[in-house]
């Protein structure tokens, strides 16, 4: 009878490893790369350890080095900090399991903002946009230990002055560059040429603390085959139906012939789309219609419930696969410009209703971007909600906010009115400016358009 059950067992056992090896599929390996920072200053010697995501300020405060910003006048003794330039450094190794990938790249979610980025002594990014995404491919640079990751952040000061002196003539603001507290040679007011929050140069409801640093997490991407890059979720809205369009980005890095990939779509963990596909190595763009019969709808706060569908899209090839899940309300939204007895109305309608929006501006939470917690980001949601508001506009002067921001908008019923980071200023013209500019817009656009709160994007704050 034991040898029985043993045999019984083995043979489970054995069916257990066939199942597991038939099942072989990965997603994309991601190391964050979080751990392990030091910082100084680029003129000394002596290294510190530091917290990243961070900014420069933060970390000469947690170590002493600086006394409290806020407190009486402070402000005024720390402005020789952003007149420095400013080096991040971290080690990291990297498991065979992830250099056996076909593609490994470096994400940055965030670096504030003049940056020069090496890798193992190899320049990879020369970045000027705090508001930007960059993906690197590192694959050809990394080894399996102690490779080294670099970050030179210049003084935003000293780049702003050498492009207010290239221009040759100044551009009129509404004095919220503080260049007097700020210290700055001749008092030229060079935020404006600079891709970085406004309010950190100085405003009417806080102090001038020009900081740099890596303020969005970085993460080593390693995957085969196929890659979700980009998911966007298009609805039409009928009285029974939601008749909805995954338009996907797909990236292989080789071609899939005779339909051998596979995308399925997933609503609420079931598969309701299914679709073979030949892909060609490189970005491969998508559509993908499915539809939700008589749909939820989603609603802002006090006009009935936030239902939230879980969309997810599945790409599959050979033991490949990725997936991307996305929480997606269901819902119309018009911005109603008409004729009316005062000139032109401006009204939004929700579900073919007139909406009254009630709300609030908002503004960063805390001069340093880092220190705000989920549980701050929910308590002032919560309390917007709880106070029966039902729109936040995102000022201008401040920053595209994270991810999680606008997931609990969703949750909470409140559409958000998203300015564009400019604010009280005219701006620079010139090509490399606007090009820059307009990859900005690319990046946070795709990044925010999937949530069911963003309801009108704006040029600017005033």
């Amino acid at each position: 009878m034991a040898l029985k059950n043993l045999n019984k067992l083995y043979l489970i056992g054995f069916s257990v490893v066939l199942l597991m090896g038939c099942e072989n599929k990965q997603g994309p390996l991601v190391l964050e790369l979080n751990k392990g920072w030091s910082f100084k200053a680029a003129d000394d010697q002596q290294w510190a350890a530091t917290e990243v995501p961070g900014t420069v300020h933060t970390d000469l405060l947690n170590l002493g080095l600086i006394k409290d910003p806020f407190y009486r006048l402070n402000e005024h003794q720390l402005q020789w900090i952003d007149k420095k330039d400013w080096v991040y450094r971290s080690t990291f190794d990297v498991t065979e399991k992830i250099l056996a990938q076909d593609f490994i790249a470096l994400n940055f979610e965030g670096l504030d903002t003049y940056a020069q980025v090496r890798l193992n002594d190899s320049l990879i990014l020369e970045s000027d946009n705090m508001f930007r995404r960059f993906t690197l491919p590192v694959k050809t640079l990394l080894k399996p230990q102690n490779n080294t990751l670099e970050i030179l952040f210049e003084s935003p000061i000293k780049k702003g002055i050498e492009k207010f002196d290239a221009l040759g003539y100044s551009i009129p603001m509404s004095g919220n560059d503080l260049a007097k507290i700020g210290q700055v040679e001749g008092q030229k007011e060079v935020s404006i040429f600079t891709r970085k929050a406004g309010y950190h140069f100085g405003w009417d409801w806080g102090p001038r603390l020009v900081t740099s640093g890596i303020w969005r997490p970085i993460t080593l991407e390693a995957w085969s085959a196929v890659k979700i890059q980009d998911v966007f979720i298009r609805q039409t809205i009928q009285e029974d139906k939601a008749q909805l369009t995954a338009q996907l980005e797909i990236v292989a890095t080789e071609s899939a012939d005779n339909h051998s990939a596979q995308a399925e779509i997933l609503v609420d963990g079931k598969v309701v789309q299914t679709k073979r596909v030949a892909l060609n190595s490189g970005v491969n763009n998508l559509e993908i219609p499915f539809v939700i019969n008589d749909p939820e709808l989603w609603w802002p706060n006090g006009l009935g419930d936030q239902y939230l569908y879980e969309v997810s899209v599945r790409i599959s090839q050979g033991q490949s696969t990725d997936q991307k899940t996305q929480k997606v309300g269901l819902r119309t939204l018009e911005l109603i410009r008409e004729p009316d007895n005062f000139g032109t109305s401006f009204y939004f309608k929700v579900n073919g209703i007139p909406v009254f929006m009630k709300g609030t501006n908002y503004i960063p939470q805390d001069p340093f971007l880092t220190r705000p917690t989920s549980d701050h980001y929910k308590f002032l949601l919560e309390s917007a909600r709880d106070a029966h508001m039902n729109m936040i506009r995102i000022w201008g002067g401040g920053i595209y906010e994270l991810d999680e921001f606008y997931a609990l908008c969703d949750e909470y019923g409140l559409l958000v009115w998203q300015d564009f980071m400019f604010a009280c200023a005219v701006y620079p013209g010139d090509p490399e400016f606007l090009d820059n500019v307009k990859q900005e817009a690319i990046d946070n656009v795709k990044r925010l358009r999937n949530h069911t709160s963003i309801a009108l994007w704006c040029g600017n704050n005033e």
